[in-house]
């Protein structure tokens, strides 16, 4: 098995150690190669040893920001994993971009998990190269989205090759498929994504989209009709008819209302 090479950007020493651990006892597929206490140090040691991801704090308190650094690299050919104490707004924008996250304390569970799709990304990214351009830009949108603490208009869908970035107004609506989400667009286009409609309905602006039953979350712009004969039913521009769910109904109908 090729080991991916990881590079620990943190400046609490303790938090790096407790990773490098975790990481050589849980995770065969990643060879430690080495630890940075700061930006500085980690453009020198990223420089030096060419890892293939970096497992990287985002705040550090000396006011050095992962993404600054990130910024700063010419030669940006590792993925990234970012760990952080954000919770909240922080894990839906990072679900938003389909970007690997550890959030601190980190557990077990998640590092494997991280570390399998860190290792899934690198084999797709290796075999198309130019799909890290998307990537660092999933990236920039990731920390645009963070600084400004708001929902943002585009988020990043996973595929075979890589990640596609949509403006969220192109998208008619959703439909859960198992535990992965079909997405549907305007254009008339579909995506199978991996993530649950769940997760969809957490980081979708809650001002364009509603989830009018278990199975669908639909764009409010693209509704045009509200049907009650013969159950309840939501009817879109491209004529497609979705069913409301009857315990939805009451807070669906006043959301229409509100923005009328």
């Amino acid at each position: 098995m090729t080991k991916l090479k990881a590079l620990i950007v943190d400046d609490e020493d303790m938090a790096r150690k407790n990773l490098v651990m975790l990481l050589e006892e849980f995770c065969p597929e990643i060879e430690v190669l080495g630890e940075a206490a700061n930006k500085a140090e980690a453009k020198e040691k990223i420089e030096e040893l060419k890892p293939d991801v970096l497992f990287l704090d985002i705040r550090m308190p000396s006011g050095s920001e992962g993404f600054e650094l990130l910024e700063e690299i010419e030669n940006r050919d590792f993925l990234v994993v970012f760990v952080t104490a954000f919770k909240d707004f922080a894990i839906r924008a990072f679900q938003a971009n389909a970007i690997h996250y550890l959030l601190k304390p980190i557990d077990i569970d998640d590092l494997r998990s991280a570390v399998e799709k860190v290792a899934e990304s690198a084999k797709l990214y290796k075999s198309t190269p130019e799909g890290m351009d998307t990537y660092y830009d999933t990236i920039k949108n990731l920390s645009n989205q963070i600084h400004s603490n708001q929902f943002n208009n585009r988020l990043a869908i996973s595929h075979t090759k890589g990640l596609k970035i949509v403006e969220d107004d192109t998208i008619s609506y959703l439909e859960a498929s198992g535990n992965c989400t079909t997405i549907y667009f305007t254009n008339g286009k579909r995506y199978l994504d991996t993530r649950t409609l769940k997760i969809y309905e957490e980081i979708l602006n809650p001002d364009k989209f509603y989830r009018v039953h278990k199975s669908y979350i639909i764009n409010l712009n693209e509704l045009v009709e509200y049907l009650n004969e013969d159950g309840h039913t939501a009817v879109l521009k491209d004529g497609k008819h979705l069913p409301v769910a009857r315990n939805r109904v009451s807070a669906f109908l006043k959301l229409l209302k509100g923005k009328h």
